[in-house]
């Protein structure tokens, strides 16, 4: 009875530690912002027969990434035929549809042939869910309760792109936050959670269009919200938008999401057209910083649309065309490169591993280090350009007509 009573209490012991460990994957690369999950209970081995859960065939089309908070899985999706953007809300045991919201019914946006009309990932705080579609000419964002009742809808300012629209809203406190770089007077904007009114809003230089969600970090004794887009990489307050640094370029047009490294304390952003570009960069600037606060800058190895990763002492990175790099984070010295298919989604990590996601649905399984070590590659058989969930020991993958759960049984 003794030996009994231990091992179930182990057990629970267990259970409870392996609880911890779970994250939710709440917006856009997860609950950092950066890609990384802390779970070691993620699946690196899956096919179409081993690991998959449960595959549903989503409705319409987007490339916005799946959203999880505990059993809700949330995602967005575009109905072509009917012109509506949908909010769709899953049960993550079976995947099933719990409920189905049009959040907008408007005209079709012109777009880049790799763009959707259901691009951003939505974000949610455990209690709302924040979707932003374009409304005809202006942005518009919207509110849902997790029974999906509509709270707020508002139009925070206008956005015109030849490339059709993305911004991914972000939260900090009690704000809202989403990046207006477009073709026109371009912005960032703070909307309240509870309202949708606007807190503040701030101008944007240069009158270019980016598709950059902000990283928020405190960093050198101050919040910054570090944003790359509109020929320029800049550091704002996110409590009142003020401007902390800016260095002018290093080109014109922005798409992956700044990362941060708490080992280098270095800011790394990659862009973008038409030039490619990686700067690692102090954060500990004030005005303009071009001159002073690049540590190291490389114009090999860059991407334009996928995100880059941090993963200890290494900067992981995948260029559009598939090559995948891995640089010392220090000193920008590329320790190795490695061709993979072409990439759109951006690189997350879990279990000490990088996971690469190649449009044409194959998953590279990469274990950073001095050199290529490549631990599982997962073929999916289906087109992938969202990027990738983790979350309570399962990875979530969209692909173009279906959405993916892969874990252990």
């Amino acid at each position: 009875m003794m030996a009994l009573r231990v091992f179930f209490t182990a057990s629970v012991i267990g259970a409870l530690l392996s609880c911890a460990k779970a994250e939710n994957w709440p917006g856009w690369r997860g609950p950092r912002g950066d890609g990384t999950s802390l779970e070691k209970n993620v699946p690196v081995h899956w096919s179409t027969t081993s690991n998959v859960l449960w595959k549903i065939e989503l409705p319409g089309s987007g490339h916005a990434s799946p959203i999880l908070w505990e059993d809700r899985v949330f995602i967005v999706t575009a109905l072509s035929d009917t012109q509506d953007r949908v909010l769709l809300c899953l049960d993550r045991k079976n995947g099933e549809t719990l409920w189905q919201k049009t959040v907008l019914t408007a005209p079709l946006e012109g777009k880049h042939r790799l763009n959707t009309f259901a691009s951003s990932t939505p974000v949610t705080d455990g209690e709302m869910v924040y979707v932003a579609f374009l409304d005809k000419k202006e942005m518009l964002v919207a509110a849902y309760d997790f029974k999906g009742e509509q709270k707020w809808v508002v139009h925070p300012g206008s956005f015109a792109s030849m490339h059709g629209f993305c911004s991914s809203p972000v939260l900090f406190k009690d704000k809202v936050i989403l990046n207006g770089d477009h073709d026109g007077d371009g912005y960032i904007v703070a909307l309240d959670r509870e309202t949708g009114q606007t807190l503040w809003k701030t101008p944007r230089p240069n009158h270019t269009r980016s598709y950059c969600a902000p990283v928020i970090r405190e960093l050198g004794g101050r919040t910054q919200m570090v944003l790359t887009g509109s020929k320029c990489v800049a550091s704002y307050d996110p409590n009142n938008g003020k401007l902390h640094w800016i260095i002018d370029g290093p080109t014109e047009q922005f798409v992956a999401s700044p990362v941060y490294s708490e080992k280098t304390g270095l800011i790394y952003i990659t862009g973008g057209f038409p030039e490619h570009h990686i700067l690692a960069i102090k954060p500990d600037g004030q005005g303009n910083v071009t001159k002073t606060h690049v540590a190291w800058h490389s114009m090999k190895g860059a991407a334009y649309v996928p995100s880059p990763i941090i993963s200890g002492d290494y900067f992981l990175i995948v260029s559009d065309q598939g090559m995948g790099n891995c640089f010392d984070s220090s000193s920008g010295k590329i320790l190795w490169q490695e061709r993979f298919g072409d990439h759109h989604a951006s690189l997350v990590s879990a279990n000490g591993l990088v996971y690469f996601l190649s449009d044409d649905g194959v998953t590279r399984v990469v274990k950073p280090g001095a050199e290529f070590h490549l631990e599982a590659q997962n073929e999916l058989g289906e087109t992938c350009f969202a990027s990738p969930a983790i979350s309570n020991g399962q990875i979530f993958i969209r692909g173009d007509k279906h959405l993916f759960c892969f874990g252990g049984k």
